[in-house]
């Protein structure tokens, strides 16, 4: 096995990606802290050709070179916007008939592995905050809330990671419905 070398990746330029037909997954990232998830989430939305990404309440907004740092460029590929409420938000999409789910621990969650997308139709998910997760009046709006299955003792991930998990597996389903 060779490495293969970056010019071989078939990466899209800015207009092509644009352009591309879009996963029809938004993001919304509500209160987030940290620079580098925010940037991270920006990358993997790319790598996945996510339709959009909303940043909520105290969540940076680009430009940031602290973003930039992780993004590497995926600000200027996905599309965002920035409002500071995550429940006009919220209202919003689903006005636009968009199924939201918040990404979070509650009663009567579905688990990730047990959750099934309808074809013909758009997600949006919600991830709150690193240490206070989605707000409750989120969740209260929300369509429903997907939970990934964890087995530790922390049952805790970083919400980069936890975006990265959730999209992987949403993108892998849909593609196949």
């Amino acid at each position: 096995m060779r490495k293969l070398e970056n010019s071989e990746l078939d990466r899209k330029s800015v207009d092509d990606f644009k352009q591309a037909t879009k996963t029809p997954i938004i993001i919304i990232l509500d209160d987030i802290r940290s620079l580098h998830n925010i940037g991270s989430v920006f990358r993997t939305s790319d790598a996945f050709l996510i339709e959009k990404i909303y940043l909520c309440g105290i969540t940076a907004t680009p430009p940031n070179k602290e973003i930039h740092k992780t993004a590497l460029g995926a600000t200027e590929t996905v599309a965002w916007e920035y409002n500071q409420s995550v429940l006009e938000v919220i209202e919003n999409l689903k006005k636009e008939n968009t199924k939201v789910f918040a990404i979070e621990q509650v009663e009567n969650a579905v688990f990730l592995d047990d959750f099934k997308p309808e074809k013909n139709k758009k997600y949006a998910l919600v991830f709150g905050n690193e240490v206070f997760g989605v707000s409750q009046e989120a969740i209260h709006l929300c369509d429903g809330v997907i939970e990934i299955p964890q087995l530790g003792s922390k049952h805790s991930l970083n919400i980069s990671v936890s975006a990265g998990i959730v999209i992987w597996d949403l993108f892998q389903k849909i593609k196949t419905l």
